[in-house]
């Protein structure tokens, strides 16, 4: 995939727009400055695939999305995790450089921190509390891997729809998404013409608008009334365990 890249050594300023990151504490946050880059990544840019080494920790910025996909034997590959500014990808708790299990894809292009992984267990190693926010956060995004599957099994399509599209809201603060039918179909793990139905049932009720190779949220609360709970049930676990880090409704509403 093509990739845009504008790469600048950061400082202590340089970590600004990942939620996680402004969590750091003062002199962390000077341990991490320095050690991170500046990306502006495309959307469709693939940053691993199963069994690649992940050299880098990426931290999406404002607007930006990661999804985790995992490719299936029969050609399909299905969307678990998505992360925004929230979080983190890559190397968070492992110690050294591993191998990928998933495809890390950008599903919304905008502005990226990365960190090489080497030096991130480096400055883990001289700063407990640093460890302690990176092995909270990876809490939090394994208990995202548990909703994910127990939504995948017992809710249907169009609850799982709009639970995505809601998720993508409070992500990237921004209504619309850069997706097409078919793209949004495949993070879902069904069909071109279900997710059809679906989208058409939605714009029905004013719920979505789209255009070509996008997808719009008109009204949010119409997606709340028809969603499942499993978005509240993540947030409620960041809250618990990283107060503040989850973007907040109404900064998604804005």
């Amino acid at each position: 995939m093509s990739k845009q890249t504008s790469d600048r050594a950061g400082d202590g300023l340089a970590i600004r727009g990942n939620n996680l990151l402004a969590a750091l504490r003062s002199n962390d946050a000077a341990l991490l400055g320095p050690l991170a880059q500046e990306q502006v990544l495309r959307a469709q840019t693939v940053l691993y695939e199963p069994g690649d080494r992940v050299r880098f920790v990426y931290f999406p910025c404002g607007p930006s999305l990661v999804s985790f996909v995992v490719p299936l034997q029969d050609g399909r590959a299905v969307e678990i995790v998505t992360v925004g500014r929230e979080g983190a990808v890559g190397g968070i708790v492992s110690q050294g450089q591993l191998s990928a299990f998933s495809r890390t894809v950008v599903v919304v292009g905008g502005p990226f921190l990365r960190i090489e992984a080497a030096h991130l267990e480096r400055a883990k190693l001289a700063s407990l509390a640093l460890r302690h926010l990176f092995a909270r956060y990876a809490d939090c995004l394994l208990a995202q891997v548990f909703q994910s599957v127990a939504c995948n099994a017992a809710h249907t399509i169009e609850q799982r729809a709009a639970k995505w599209l809601l998720a993508a809201l409070d992500h990237t603060g921004e209504s619309e998404v850069p997706l097409t039918q078919e793209q949004f179909a495949a993070m879902l793990g069904v069909g071109r013409s279900y997710i059809s139905r679906v989208v058409q049932t939605l714009k029905a009720q004013g719920a979505l608008a789209t255009s070509r190779g996008r997808l719009r949220i008109s009204d949010a609360e119409v997606l709340r009334g028809l969603t499942c709970g499993c978005n509240d049930a993540v947030r409620a676990h960041f809250e618990r365990v990283l107060e503040g880090v989850y973007p907040a409704e109404e900064d998604a509403d804005a």
